[in-house]
């Protein structure tokens, strides 16, 4: 009993600030909508860019047919944008980034090739990265396409006996490839990301619903953390700890107050997102359920974690801000994680709000069920665990 009185004399105090209620209710509504039209917006700047892929060109067979083949058939892709380079150019310029990859064309290529003598290709990118990937992939098809216009034309000219009949058969296959639509054989799609037209499902709200949802509740460590401070501040917490309350019991109390005030907000901003922004959470009611309870506990054991570390107001503020826009930033709630790579992606996947964030996502984005957010909210109450244990100990070292 006595951990839900304090819980209730912590809510009667939150409350009666009407500037809590402005960065509960008010405040996310306002950035979710912005954050929607920033998405929409952006959305339509990207479809007006080029997005092909641009691949360096260094050809050392000039006047070779295969190679002036190759280069047509690449110059007409809707995939690839060919950029002509200087033979010792290559390296440099995949290195500076200023094209994804090389396509280094050797001498003799066409002759070589006509011989069976299988020329190789050489081409200079990371194949680590998610564009040295797509390039290699990507030239697979047109490559292949090349090779077996020449195997044509050899067959041809062997079965007709005379070795002028290569160029015209090879024209003539070549000229029947060209006929096929590549985009059907092949889609752009960079490895480790799925087409930015999937990132937000149809609705730029998928992403800047939840993200908010999750960002507001951290800045609820605002909130949380100067419970404790105000406390110290007026003695309360130690005239508690005359009580026969036990540590872990004042820290239980807080954390249920501060957990039932995000819990509350994040109830509002599901609620806003399904009525006003047609954001499916209701798709999957019990997974959001247990998605939302899992974030509230983690907030609230952080924030109370951040108020025994913290010695004034000034400092919780700042814990919780650098709190705020680390885990904001690289838990994916601004931009889908999706859209990264390296170790930002990598360290981003870890942070307790991408996991929330992983857990919205399978109910709005990827369409699974109930079963899909059990690990996020695992990871989650996991988290929450481990800052309650280190709120309990911090505090009986202040308490002692």
């Amino acid at each position: 009993m006595r951990i839900f009185d304090l819980a209730l004399k912590d809510l009667s105090q939150m409350f009666r600030d009407k500037r809590s209620l402005l960065f509960l209710v008010a405040m996310p509504i306002v950035f979710t909508l912005f954050m929607g039209f920033a998405y929409k917006s952006g959305a339509k700047n990207d479809a007006s860019s080029d997005s092909r892929i641009p691949l360096g060109w260094v050809n050392n067979d000039p006047d070779g047919s295969l190679s002036q083949q190759l280069f047509k058939m690449l110059s007409n892709s809707n995939s690839v944008k060919l950029v002509e380079l200087a033979p010792d150019a290559a390296d440099t310029s995949v290195r500076k980034g200023t094209v994804a990859g090389a396509l280094i064309i050797p001498a003799g290529y066409s002759e070589q090739a006509a011989e069976r003598k299988d020329p190789q290709l050489t081409l200079v990118a990371d194949l680590n990265s998610p564009q040295g990937q797509s390039l290699f992939n990507l030239l697979r098809t047109p490559v292949t396409q090349l090779m077996s216009s020449v195997e044509i034309a050899r067959l041809s000219a062997e079965a007709v006996g005379s070795p002028t009949e290569y160029e015209p058969s090879l024209a003539a296959a070549s000229a029947a490839w060209s006929k096929v639509d590549n985009a059907t054989l092949i889609q752009v799609q960079l490895a480790g990301e799925q087409p930015k037209q999937d990132w937000y499902g149809g609705s730029p709200y998928n992403q800047a619903s939840p993200g908010i949802l999750v960002m507001f509740a951290i800045f609820g460590l605002v909130v949380s953390g100067q419970t404790l401070v105000q406390e110290r501040k007026t003695r309360t917490l130690q005239r508690m700890m005359t009580t026969s309350m036990h540590s872990w019991q004042i820290v239980a109390g807080h954390l249920l107050a501060m957990f039932a005030v995000v819990f509350f907000q994040e109830l509002l901003l599901v609620v806003f997102g399904q009525l006003a922004l047609g954001v499916d959470y209701a798709r999957e009611p019990l997974g959001t359920l247990v998605v939302s309870i899992g974030l509230g506990l983690w907030i609230a054991a952080t924030g109370l974690f951040i108020g025994v570390v913290a010695k004034n107001d000034s400092q919780v503020i700042l814990f919780s801000l650098v709190g705020m826009f680390i885990f904001s930033a690289l838990g994916g709630l601004w931009f889908p994680l999706e859209a990264s790579s390296g170790a930002f992606a990598a360290i981003g996947k870890v942070m307790p709000s991408a996991w929330a964030m992983n857990g919205y996502q399978n109910i709005l984005l990827r369409g699974l069920g109930f079963s899909s957010t059990l690990i996020p909210a695992g990871i989650l109450l996991a988290y929450a665990l481990g800052f309650f244990l280190l709120g309990v100990w911090r505090f009986r070292k202040i308490e002692g």
